[in-house]
Order: structure tokens, then sequence, then C-alpha cells
């Protein structure tokens, strides 16, 4: 969701980057994003969500593309990007720890670019937990890209 989302943000500002999203381990290598989230980017009705969910689902309106094949970080990463950033404390002390001696790439929470929240797991907490974590990615986003290009750069550069 978070590449989907910073990448989307950026483009509407006129911003060149490249964004890709990785896990600190490599358990669903190769697999979709989950439904779930696909259904808040795009909006579109997630069939099982409750009731509830499907009313929130049918007032948003995100409209963001979202095609992803899930993959682990690798060491090239760290010299390939300018900045890697983490959901949470525990994605962060596991990029730290792979982090190659010669890397070049800015290693970060991404919230501490707004207030140093993490982003949660919203696996187990429904429907709505996808939704927080989504305007977590928003307002992440547009903090990252605020303090990196500016509010209004045409600057382009890989994330």
């Amino acid at each position: 969701m978070g590449e989907a989302v910073l990448r989307d943000i950026a483009k509407n500002r006129g911003l060149d980057i490249h964004v890709d999203s990785c896990g600190t381990g490599a358990y669903h290598v190769g697999e979709d994003p989950d439904d779930r989230t696909v259904a808040i980017c795009k909006k579109v009705r997630y069939e099982d969500a409750s009731h509830i969910a499907i009313r929130l689902m049918e007032t948003l309106q995100h409209g963001v593309p979202i095609s992803h094949k899930a993959r682990a970080i690798s060491e090239s990463d760290y010299k390939k990007f300018t900045h890697i950033l983490a959901a949470d404390g525990s994605n962060l002390r596991s990029l730290e720890r792979f982090k190659p001696e010669d890397a070049t790439a800015e290693v970060r929470l991404w919230g501490s670019y707004h207030n140093d929240d993490p982003i949660g797991d919203p696996y187990y907490g429904g429907i709505n937990g996808f939704e927080k974590v989504y305007q977590q990615c928003v307002t992440f986003s547009s903090a990252f890209l605020d303090e990196v290009f500016g509010k209004s750069s045409d600057d382009k550069g890989d994330l």
C-alpha cells in the first residue's frame, strides 16, 4: 500500500521518482498484495467485508493504482535507492541490521517525517485497519515529499 500511495502522490505532484517496496523477510515473495489493500487503494467493494465496511468503501474514492509482487530487501537496494522507509521500529531495526557498510541510502522510520508514529499491521484489524494505514501512508508520503523535494518541486530521483 505504501508504495502505491507514495507513487501516486508523487505523480500528482509532478515528481518523477522510482518507488519500490519490499519486506525485511521473504514470507510472501511473489505474492500479490492483500485483497483488502487493493480494495482500499482502488476503492472497490471488498466482498468479504462487513456491512459497515462496505458502506465505508462506497463513500470513499481513493482511486490509487496498485500492482505489485512482494519481494525481500536486497543488499543492492541500499545503493540503488536514496531513501529506504521503514513502516515500524521492528522493520527499521531489521533494515539497519541488513544495511551493508557501503550503503548510500538513508534508512528512516517513515513516520519520522511527520510524527514518529509507526504504521501498524492491519492484517488482523479488518477493513477499517487498512483504511487507517491508507490514511497514514497519505500523511507520511506528503510529509516525506515535502521534506525531500519541497512543497512544489520539479526534482527527479529514485526512492
